[in-house]
């Protein structure tokens, strides 16, 4: 009678060290990933505006391509972690080997694309005359590694199901350094101008697949594991990640028409919104990292038929998202008067970002229990779920969202249809988690 207490709290304490230990790595490596286009900027800023505006169009691209295929990582790190819990390393690295040669042959059809298409892509993206050169010589050489970027996605996925995110830290942070030197050396010592921010890029992103190919391979030969390219296995690795690639594709489309009614709203208004958006993805990298090892230990521990911890583990990861949430809420208003400052100095602006602001603070409670249900079902292979779950989400975000502007709403009023978003999210993840479905045990599901 005694003892009984104390088991909660030991499951508990010994799921927040699960969490931590995933969690904190990740979130380093997440914040890792935007230093680079902060340092390309930095760097090629000094070589002029039209240069500056050329880089800005072509990383929007680049961007874009890349998160589409952000499946490679969440489908990879679920498969992997499921076959890790059943205690087969050496399927659950094959598993990986087939994730990466996909990532290899979708990021050479990106090229096949891009390399082409660049003058029409610019063009598309509304570049003016004196940018669209730059942004056409940036996009066509930093093309070149996609692959090197999707390979890093599909390998982060590999360590993550195997419950490592310190290397992809460590690769993340090694990969940074490398470019802003690469950037200075050719952008300014080889006289490259903004083709040389590109190649530094290329070359970054390429000794960063490295770094992961040579881990990979490691431990591919230690447990025996068949480094070959598999059709059925890559054909596989395609069809798990199909489903989400609808739901980004879908949370894609609702980012998308918020800026759109933001920019109907005026001036202002659509400042003041990309300030917001800026600190909501910031914000996003700590609840996404949390979700990352949702993914992790969710995957592992079905793949070991242990559906009671997963479902434990599911309850205490969602106090983490709900504890999370508050804590950043909090701060966004605590810290409202230190960094506003720094975005803008138009008191206009100003005005009409703290109201919005707050509404922001209010749901970040809700965003917490979203990312980490988000995690936890990827983790369970649950993503033809979630795929509709986002559909549902965004036939009703864009009516209600469009309507902003015709009923004379303005920005604050944009970000309460956004809360509503996050809210049809937290309750159709919410559903399913109550209702028990994506608790499916073995090495696959």
């Amino acid at each position: 009678m005694t003892q009984a207490p104390s088991r909660p709290k030991s499951e508990r304490r010994r799921h927040d060290r699960e969490i931590i230990a995933l969690a904190v790595p990740a979130f380093g490596a997440l914040v890792a990933e935007p230093l680079f286009v902060m340092v390309d900027s930095a760097v090629v800023g000094h070589l002029g505006t039209p240069q500056l505006a050329g880089l800005g169009i072509a990383a929007a691209l680049l961007a874009t391509a890349v998160s589409v295929f952000v499946f490679l990582a969440y489908a990879t790190t679920a498969a992997v972690a499921r076959r890790v819990g059943a205690g087969d390393l050496p399927s659950a690295i094959r598993q990986g080997m087939d994730g990466i040669w996909l990532a290899l042959l979708l990021g050479l059809g990106v090229i096949a694309v891009t390399l082409p298409g660049a003058p029409w892509l610019v063009d598309l993206f509304g570049a003016s005359g004196t940018a669209a050169p730059y942004a056409t010589t940036y996009l066509r050489i930093s093309s070149l590694g996609i692959p090197a970027m999707l390979i890093v996605l599909a390998a982060t996925g590999v360590l993550r199901g195997l419950q490592d995110t310190r290397t992809p830290l460590y690769v993340a942070i090694a990969g940074f350094a490398a470019n802003a030197m690469l950037n200075v050396g050719l952008v300014y010592g080889a006289g490259l101008g903004i083709a040389g921010s590109a190649w530094g890029t290329v070359i970054a992103q390429c000794g960063m697949a490295a770094a992961y190919l040579i881990v990979v391979v490691r431990g591919a030969r230690l447990h025996g594991a068949s480094l070959r390219p598999d059709a059925a296995g890559i054909r596989a690795s395609a069809q798990a990640g199909v489903p989400l690639l609808v739901r980004t594709l879908a949370l894609r489309a609702v980012l998308m028409i918020a800026t759109a009614v933001a920019a109907r709203l005026g001036d202002a208004d659509v400042a003041a919104h990309q300030i917001i958006l800026s600190l909501w993805s910031l914000m996003a990298f700590a609840l996404d990292a949390i979700a990352i090892a949702g993914q992790a230990i969710i995957g592992r521990y079905l793949g070991a038929g242990d559906a009671e911890g997963a479902r434990r583990a599911c309850r205490r990861m969602v106090e983490w998202g709900v504890a999370s949430g508050v804590l950043l809420g909090v701060l966004i208003v605590l810290a409202r008067p230190l960094f506003i400052p720094l975005f803008t100095g138009d008191q206009t602006v100003r005005d009409t970002l703290l109201p919005a602001l707050l509404v922001v603070a209010l749901a970040q409670p809700i965003a917490g229990v979203v990312f980490v249900l988000d995690g936890v079902l990827m983790g369970a292979g649950d993503g033809p779920y979630l795929a509709g779950a986002m559909v549902v989400t965004l036939a009703v975000f864009a009516p209600v969202a469009l309507l902003v502007p015709a009923l004379g709403g303005g920005l604050t009023v944009l970000w309460w249809a956004m809360s509503l978003m996050m809210t049809v999210r937290m309750l159709t993840l919410w559903m399913r988690m109550r209702s028990g479905r994506w608790v499916v045990t073995g090495a696959t599901r």
